[in-house]
């Protein structure tokens, strides 16, 4: 059974643990002040809490979704088109129409374009929307008792298929290009600027919150359930558990993480584009929370952030040798850490308060005559 340190260790320290983690998160702001390096930050976070969402349904439900990019992709198209909606009259007058619905020969809005004028729609879309695609498709798997490689390679077509959707319908979304020149979130007097540390502290204080609304979902009676689901389905079935019904929820529960992670992700690039439900993306983020750890939500979080962080380092200093040196150190987590990079502090743990091992019975006998002999 695969367990991560972090999910081993009791209950207060691990929070003590995800607490810390999202102060220094918060703290960023007060040392680092180029407008810059701030936007870089708080796109890393937005990948950091897709990789956790990854590692809700992965490491804890034992559910290898590959196409968690799908869930991602809603949430970023959702915040999308409401702040299209802001920026369209100042580009097309004032009937409010997106450039690229006039590029494509439309006369006036679809009307499930309407609601997102209201910034509380989008955002609720943006989490809900993932949240009932996840139901419905797990619902369908889980019933049917599908699991293992299965999940993954139904998700993985889920990703082609909605994708292909969505660059088919390029006179509503935008196609190739995707949806562009987003004007800034607002709320209430507050303008986020995808530059500003008032986005960072959003990006922040979103990661923080569902990291610790996580970690007390997998410590409630449920997600222990799905641990044990994740061990032995069919143990848990015959104590007369619903196993398709707790695995819809894991499903379901990742699908609104990630897509919130998509909403940030979409404003502090300012455009969403169908690569965010690509393969690519969805893989990286597998490669992320395996790195972290994806049995720890913060682990699979900081494997995020510090494989983007690297990536965008080595790139700079390395041009054409950069992903050889990314793969070369990912290979070496997977073999020397299986259980990822939060793994190393339980073993560090483990030998700091491992008590002293006895001499043998063998050594301890002989030790007198050995005295004698020197003397």
């Amino acid at each position: 059974m695969s367990k991560s340190t972090l999910s081993r260790s009791k209950p207060y320290a691990q929070f003590a643990v995800y607490l810390l983690f999202c102060a220094v998160i918060l703290a960023v702001p007060s040392f680092v002040t180029d407008a810059f390096l701030l936007n870089k930050f708080a796109r890393y976070l937005a990948l950091g809490l897709a990789a956790a969402a990854l590692a809700l349904s992965w490491g804890y439900a034992g559910i290898l979704n590959l196409g968690q990019g799908v869930s991602f992709g809603i949430g970023a198209y959702a915040i999308a088109m409401h702040l299209k909606l802001k920026t369209s009259p100042v580009h097309t007058g004032s009937a409010g129409l997106p450039d690229f619905m006039v590029w494509n020969n439309l006369d006036h809005l679809p009307w499930f374009w309407q609601p997102f004028h209201s910034s509380l729609f989008a955002v609720l879309a943006g989490i809900l929307a993932p949240v009932v695609v996840a139901l419905l498709l797990g619902s369908f798997m889980f019933r049917a008792r599908i699991a293992g490689v299965y999940v993954a390679i139904i998700t993985l077509a889920m990703l082609a298929v909605v994708n292909l959707l969505f660059i088919d319908q390029q006179a509503y979304t935008g196609g190739f290009n995707g949806i562009t020149d987003l004007a800034w979130l607002e709320v209430g007097s507050i303008t986020f600027d995808p530059y500003s540390p008032a986005f960072y502290y959003l990006s922040a204080g979103a990661l923080s919150l569902c990291l610790l609304l996580g970690l007390a979902f997998t410590r409630s009676k449920a997600g222990l359930i799905l641990q044990a689901i994740r061990n032995d389905a069919d143990r848990v079935r015959f104590f007369g558990y619903d196993v398709a019904a707790y695995q819809s929820l894991a499903f379901a529960v990742s699908a609104g993480m990630a897509g919130v992670a998509g909403m940030l992700y979409a404003m502090v690039l300012e455009f969403a584009s169908p690569t965010f439900m690509g393969v690519p993306l969805s893989l990286s983020m597998v490669i992320w929370a395996a790195v972290g750890g994806r049995g720890s939500l913060l682990g699979a979080a900081i494997g995020a952030i510090l494989v983007n962080f690297m990536q965008g380092s080595l790139s700079e200093s390395f041009l054409d040798t950069w992903q050889l040196i990314l793969g070369g150190m990912f290979i070496l987590v997977v073999v020397f850490l299986p259980n990822g990079l939060s793994s190393l502090i339980g073993i560090l743990s483990d030998r700091l308060t491992r008590p002293a091992r006895p001499a043998p019975a063998s050594a301890l006998a002989d030790a007198p005559h050995a005295r004698r002999k020197l003397s």
